[in-house]
């Protein structure tokens, strides 16, 4: 080869660009704590900060964050009803909402996650694992933990039939997939059920990716939802790991 100068072969990759977070509570020294402990971490950012539901909802909609760090009670609007409008609204399409509370009710957890949420953590987290949250919804996953599923379950079962709004069409949905469904809202992991259902990894990602497609969903949590709302799921049946 010459001397000439080298090419790259592509572009140079320099470092990610850093989860912008939006911080919506009514407390102002809470949101002034989170807000340091925000952006002393590494590739995270707070970019605005919210004292009510509605101001969550202009501030998405001005400079869409990555990820909304909601609570739930606040005047104006809740954060249920903030979480709806920002995720039902082309403007903040890609943003993801976390859901930050004192109050680990049932009710929260299920009006969360239809209002399109994408997790749920309680206000006495671990700082370490609220910076974890933030980081795996902000790459579009979802953070619902297997035991908070189970209660979900219950909680649903327990609601009048009219309510849970069964029905819910699974056209397009192989047998294959109903399976890999069955087992995300009974909050397996893709390791888990690939072990259940004798498939690789990639494999249930891949059936995964379909599911979230064809039932139009935005994350796993909503999966669950799917679940439940199409009867797919018997939510009056209880469950533990290892059952069938």
């Amino acid at each position: 080869m010459s001397g000439d100068a080298h090419v790259p072969n592509g572009p140079a990759s320099g470092p990610a660009p850093a989860v912008r977070v939006l911080l919506a509570d009514d407390q102002a020294l809470l949101r002034g704590s989170l807000r340091v402990l925000v952006d002393a971490e590494p590739g995270l950012v707070a970019t605005a900060e919210a004292a009510t539901g509605a101001e969550a909802v202009r501030l998405a909609r001005q400079d869409p964050p990555d990820v909304v760090l909601m609570d739930v009670r606040m005047p104006d609007m809740d954060g249920i009803e903030a979480t709806r409008h920002i995720c039902g609204s082309p403007e903040t399409a890609s943003t993801r909402v976390l859901i930050l509370t004192m109050f680990d009710l049932d009710d929260y957890v299920y009006a969360a996650l239809r209002a399109g949420a994408s997790g749920f953590l309680l206000k006495d987290t671990p700082p370490g694992e609220l910076l974890a949250a933030l980081r795996v919804i902000a790459a579009g996953e979802a953070l619902l933990a297997p035991a908070v599923t189970r209660r979900l379950i219950t909680e649903f079962a327990s609601r009048p039939e009219s309510s849970r709004r069964l029905g819910r069409a699974l056209d397009g949905v192989t047998g294959r997939e109903r399976e890999v469904l069955t087992l995300v809202a009974r909050g397996l992991s893709n390791t888990e059920i690939a072990e259940r259902l004798y498939l690789g990894v990639a494999t249930v990602k891949t059936h995964v990716s379909h599911l979230l497609s064809k039932l139009g969903a935005r994350d796993r949590a909503q999966l669950v939802i799917c679940a439940y709302e199409s009867g797919l799921v018997e939510a009056a049946r209880p469950w533990a790991p290892g059952g069938p």
